[in-house]
Order: structure tokens, then C-alpha cells, then sequence
């Protein structure tokens, strides 16, 4: 992967609870694998970060608006944060919110994050994913590809399973997935108005709409098949998942379901594994809610963060690049339908309603 630096840096100064904070915000452009531009910031403590965070947004989401509130709250409790919109969102080349394959998604940003933990000044810093819906998936299937290089994980309303109150019928799925190549970039998908459903906070649900990088229009059928076969790895694979994570979920939410991240928690090898619920609370935890509630959850990802940052008990220098995504997950593929080779979902009744997740 190639990075070209631009000349965009931003220098800003919060006063949270009347305390100066102090941080520097960065603008990069790098170019994937494929040839494709894709674009990622970064905010950085003035002084060494504890550690480094690396975000992975939602479908249709992007890193330097959406997630600002993010970003910057992680860099005022000392974090160094790198986002990265995937091919085809935000800032980023590509079609318009067009997945042509998941694992692409997921390679360029192990590639990116990679290329930052190999600098020689952070080496030795702890290694955080941070993922956002469909953002879990992307920081679960990172992990998978290197289980022991992550530092931890930290996982907000996360897409790792399919809901039992959402599956698609089975032959409905085999239907599409003969046509996915003919029309792959129509708009063919059912939707529910996803901000409606994950927004809270109304004031903060018209800023979501007026923010044109977020894509606010039908998925597109490859990328709802997509989607849809990544959360099936994961939901066949979830015992897989090693590393230290907390898993937070608003107990209101109908975006995703949070008995997913509860399958996740209980089924995960993990020995280090912490879940929370927020009674009440919707799907964006960070940037839907009320700024009272959206800072107790930032308030419990920090405290999580601070107890692991700073144990160089378990952090290893990087020296080695793992294998491709792609060759994985094409073997992880072939022994899931070694046991369901019939079909991409098996006993399992209802429409094919794809319920967007950010």
C-alpha cells in the first residue's frame, strides 16, 4: 500500500469539563492493493499515546465526520486514533457504497492500520481495533486473519451474526446470489430508514442527514450478499475469537439485535471478554444519543482501554505480516459448505429484509 501525506493538519483545543486538551488532526490519502485512493485521518495526542486505536466505521459511514466525535474523544484521554473510509464511502474512491468483496474491505484496512504499528515509535504500543456495526465484523475478520496481534478490541453494536428475527429465506439468498453478477451495483434492496432507527438524539439524527459522505440511499445487491456472507463467517466461526474485547450494545436497539453480541461474548474463546448493555439506548451508542449518554460510553471504553493499554506484558513488537485475508477466508468458505451445502443460511424462515447495518 502506498501512503501520500497531504498538507491538511488541523490543530484543536477542547475544553471538556473546563480542562484544556490538546490534540493535532491529519488528513492522508493512501493507495490500495487495486490501485484505488482511499482516504484516512488521524488524531494525535501532542505528547506519546498510551496506545493506538484503529476505527473501523458502519456500512454507508465514513471516519472524518461521523466519527470525529470519536476520534477525538479517544486522542483527549491520550489515544492515538487512525480511521480509514473503505473503498467506495466517504472521501474514499470507489462506487458509491459498493462492496465487491468483503475481504477487500478488510485487507486494505489491515494494510493500513499494519503500515502505522510497523513505524518505529509505535512498535511497542498497544494495538486497538475499534469497530462500529458493520465496523465489528470488519475489526473481528482483521483479528482473524492475525489472532495474536492485536492488543484488544473494542466492539459497539457489532454485525458478527445474522438475528434469528431478520434471517433470509435460504432459497430466497440462492435466487440473488445466481443474478449477484449480472446487476451486482443495482439498488435492489429492501431497506427500513436506517438513521431513523439508530439516531436517538433527534438533533443528531438531521446532522446525520446532512453529512453528504454518509450514503443514505438503498444497498446495493452485492454488497447486502456481502455483508450478509462475512456475518455468516463470523456467526459459524465466533469460538475463534481470541482477543481481549468489550462488546457494548443499547439494549433499544433494532438495528442490530443484542442477543448477537451476546452470542458473541458467551461463544468467544476468549479469557479476557467484557459486554455491556445500556438500558434504553439505540444502535449509535457514541453519536445517537444524548451527549450525557454518549459520554458514560465513552467514559466505560476508556476505562477498558486504560486498563490494557500500558500491559507490555502482552505486547509484542511487530516483525511479521500475516497471510492474505482473502486465501482464509476462502478456506474458511469451503468448510462451511462442507456442513451447509445447500444453501448460505440453513433452517431458517422469512424475507430477504436487509436491515442496513452502519
Amino acid at each position: 500500500m502506498t501512503i501520500h501525506l497531504t498538507a491538511v493538519s488541523e490543530r484543536a483545543y477542547l475544553f471538556p469539563d473546563s480542562r484544556e486538551m490538546e490534540f493535532e488532526y491529519q488528513e492522508d490519502y493512501v493507495r490500495n492493493s487495486r490501485g484505488v485512493q482511499l482516504f484516512t485521518c488521524r488524531w494525535m495526542p501532542l505528547c506519546s499515546p498510551k496506545a493506538l486505536v484503529f476505527l473501523c466505521h458502519g456500512y454507508g459511514m465514513e471516519c472524518s465526520g461521523f466519527m470525529r466525535g470519536c476520534g477525538t474523544r479517544l486522542a483527549e484521554a491520550g489515544y492515538g486514533v487512525f480511521g480509514i473510509d473503505y473503498e467506495g464511502h466517504g472521501r474514499s474512491e470507489g462506487v458509491r457504497c459498493y462492496i465487491k468483496k468483503f475481504e477487500n474491505i478488510v485487507e486494505d484496512s489491515d494494510d493500513f492500520f499494519k503500515s502505522i504499528c510497523e513505524k518505529e515509535e509505535y512498535r511497542v504500543k498497544g494495538r486497538f481495533l475499534y469497530g462500529e456495526s458493520m465496523g465489528g465484523a470488519v475489526a473481528l475478520l482483521i483479528h482473524r486473519k492475525d489472532p495474536t496481534f492485536w492488543t484488544g478490541a473494542v466492539l459497539v453494536a457489532p454485525m458478527c451474526k445474522i438475528s434469528e428475527k431478520v434471517k433470509p429465506h435460504p432459497v430466497l439468498v440462492n435466487i440473488l446470489s445466481k443474478v449477484e453478477e449480472i446487476i451486482p451495483k443495482w439498488k435492489i434492496v429492501p431497506a427500513k430508514d436506517v438513521i431513523d432507527s439508530a439516531f436517538k438524539d433527534p438533533v443528531k439524527r438531521e446532522e446525520i442527514r446532512s453529512n453528504k459522505l454518509i450514503y443514505q440511499d438503498k444497498p446495493r445487491l452485492k454488497t447486502a450478499l456481502e455483508m450478509l456472507r462475512a456475518s455468516m463467517s463470523l456467526e459459524d466461526n465466533l469460538h475463534e475469537v481470541i482477543l481481549p474485547f468489550f462488546v457494548l450494545h443499547g439494549e433499544a436497539d433494532t438495528v442490530t439485535d443484542p442477543e448477537v453480541s451476546r452470542s458473541l461474548y458467551e461463544q468467544a474463546g476468549s479469557s479476557d471478554k467484557t459486554m455491556k448493555l445500556y438500558p434504553g439506548m439505540w444502535h449509535a451508542l457514541t453519536s445517537g444519543e444524548t451527549d450525557q449518554s454518549a459520554e458514560i460510553v465513552f467514559s466505560d471504553i476508556i476505562a477498558w482501554l486504560d486498563k490494557r493499554a500500558g500491559d507490555s506484558l502482552t505486547i509484542q513488537p511487530v516483525h511479521h505480516r500475516p497471510m492474505p485475508v482473502e486465501n482464509y477466508m476462502i478456506r474458511q468458505e469451503r468448510e462451511r459448505q462442507k456442513r451447509h451445502p445447500s444453501s448460505f443460511l440453513c433452517g431458517c424462515k422469512g424475507r430477504m429484509h436487509h436491515q442496513s447495518a452502519m
